[in-house]
């Protein structure tokens, strides 16, 4: 091998190192750039809060105060309920629908056309339904993320060998212990995909949704800061938000990249 080669591949790696931060660069910059034009424009004064200065001041305020964990907390818990919810009635809708081609041809129809359906078109039957606005947050919470898991685990079931299930047949195993020892650990990580394609759903859905009569979370933060003309404030809550959410998915990518799973032979 050439003396340079190393040497090209080292600068390769270390490209493909840096390209996240000169995306993030990218970004920022562009940030910037808003910034600026809103300085300029005398039209828009009132809005030079959104800039990267003010925003960046105000989310260090947020972080020194600890009002970016008490805006960030109610939110979370709303999110691992209604994932917890989700996940509870996704996966095993999963297994079955992609365990019974009967059962997916009959039930494929209305899944689709409820998975159609804006999880906060249901706000006003959420509202009538639940006594309280956190249980009607966590149910449209739920309605969002259901979808993925479901059919990512249903997906990830229709792909098993089904020669993995045969010998697990012929080796004595029945329905409950081929579940356990081959259909869950062979669709683990399609689950934990669908798990990370509905985080992103419900996060989505969690601001709007948090409009609802709560006094807590990101989502009222950030009607409060409307309401009070803080743009400074409102936009390092949209960075929050931003972090808190990346963080998230990074955390169940990991997990997903890890349990793929190989038979042992």
């Amino acid at each position: 091998m050439p003396a340079e080669a190393p040497q090209r591949l080292q600068g390769r790696g270390l490209s493909w190192q840096l390209a996240p931060l000169a995306g993030l660069a990218l970004l920022f910059a562009l940030w910037f750039g808003a910034g600026l034009l809103l300085a300029r424009n005398p039209a828009y004064a009132a809005f030079t809060g959104f800039a990267p200065e003010s925003a960046l001041f105000a989310f260090t305020e947020l972080v020194r105060s600890g009002e970016a964990w008490r805006a960030a907390a109610p939110s979370l818990s709303r999110i691992g309920q209604g994932l917890l919810y989700a996940f509870l009635t996704g996966a095993p809708l999963g297994l079955l629908v992609g365990s019974l081609p009967w059962i997916e041809r009959a039930l494929q129809p209305p899944f689709q056309l409820l998975r159609m359906i804006s999880p906060l078109a249901w706000m006003p039957v959420a509202v009538l339904s639940f006594p309280s606005w956190d249980g009607a947050i966590v149910f449209l919470i739920a309605a969002a993320a259901v979808w993925p898991i479901l059919f990512s685990t249903a997906a990830g079931v229709k792909r098993i060998d089904p020669v993995w299930l045969t010998l697990a047949r012929n080796l004595g195993g029945g329905p409950l212990g081929t579940l356990q020892f081959v259909v869950i650990p062979a669709v683990l990580q399609d689950i934990l995909t669908g798990l990370r394609l509905a985080l992103g759903v419900a996060w989505i859905v969690l601001v709007p949704a948090e409009y609802l009569g709560v006094t807590s979370g990101l989502g009222y933060a950030i009607n409060d800061a409307r309401d009070t003309l803080s743009y400074d404030r409102l936009t390092a809550l949209v960075l929050l938000i931003g972090l808190i959410g990346y963080a998230l998915d990074a955390a169940l990518g990991r997990l997903a990249a890890r349990a793929r799973w190989i038979p042992a032979t």
